[in-house]
This record gives C-alpha cells, structure tokens and sequence, in this order.
C-alpha cells in the first residue's frame, strides 16, 4: 500500500475538500489520483481495523444493510465472496449485471459509486497483492455478506498475532 506519512495535515485536509468537488472537472490529473488513493487506502485501513477488532458478524455498515444482502444474494446467488475473481467479474455480462445491482442504490447509498479498495481473499489483510478496487455498493455488498456468512471472521485471529 501507499505509503502516506510523507503528508502533512494541511495537505490531508486539502485532499478532503477536492474529494468533494465534482470529479469532471478534474480530469486525470495526478494529484487527485493520490488524493483519491489517499482517501480509498484511509477507509480500507479503517474498516480492516473495525472488523479485525470486533465480531464482524455484529457490524452494521449502512441502514440498508439487510436490503443490500437479500438483493445481492438474489442476483448473486453462487458468488464467491471469500476468494473474489477479478477477471470473473469484468467480463462484459458480470458487468452489466453488476451496473444493475449498484444503479438501484443510486438514490440511496451515499457516494455509491465511489471507487472503493476491496480485499480479494477475505482471510487476509489489505495489500497491494490483496486488493482491487470495486464501486462503494459492490463493497458494501460483498463485505456485507462475508460478515454474515462469517468469512471475516478469522481477522481478529491475524490482527492480535
């Protein structure tokens, strides 16, 4: 992962204000590549923390998350959440499948198609290797129901070793 303590708090808060701002009117610009990366690697960081101190099976990542489970498990019924295929899931029809899933969200899932750094093997930890990046609502999804199916359940195991 990237390594951030070369920031200091004035650039991180300067980070957060562009977050804000309308993404088109940046186009690729590479400070705000970093200033997403920064922010993606901040929330990855948080929520490995959160559920490798805490029985993930209890979390609660949004209001909607009972709604967002039983309509991701009915259109993704044989998904695998444990060990993610990244090339399974950018072929055209998971794709579109995908768009699908996350447009109903639109108007109720805050920031729902943020860019969003997602684990691929659920038993280990964030890293360069282990990771992908996915829209918030697939993250919510699929870390939805690796809590309740209890695949991140071994975390606190690997966090107090």
């Amino acid at each position: 992962m990237a390594d951030l303590s070369g920031f200091n708090a004035n650039e991180i808060q300067s980070i957060g204000g562009a977050m804000q701002t309308d993404a088109s009117k940046y186009g690729n610009r590479e400070d705000v590549e970093i200033q997403w990366a920064m922010k993606a690697y901040h929330h990855a960081e948080t929520y490995f923390n959160l559920i490798s101190a805490v029985d993930p099976k209890l979390l609660k990542l949004t209001q909607l998350d009972d709604e967002i489970y039983k309509l991701f498990r009915e259109s993704f019924s044989d998904f695998n959440v444990e060990l993610l295929n990244e090339d399974e899931m950018k072929t055209p029809a998971a794709k579109e499948k995908w768009r699908q899933f996350c447009n109903q969200f639109e108007k109720k899932v805050e920031d729902f198609n943020m860019g969003t750094l997602i684990r691929l093997d659920s038993k280990k930890e964030f890293s360069e290797s282990n990771s992908t990046i996915v829209v918030r609502i697939q993250f919510l999804a699929i870390e939805i129901a690796r809590n309740r199916e209890g695949y991140n359940d071994g975390l606190r195991k690997i966090s107090k070793s």
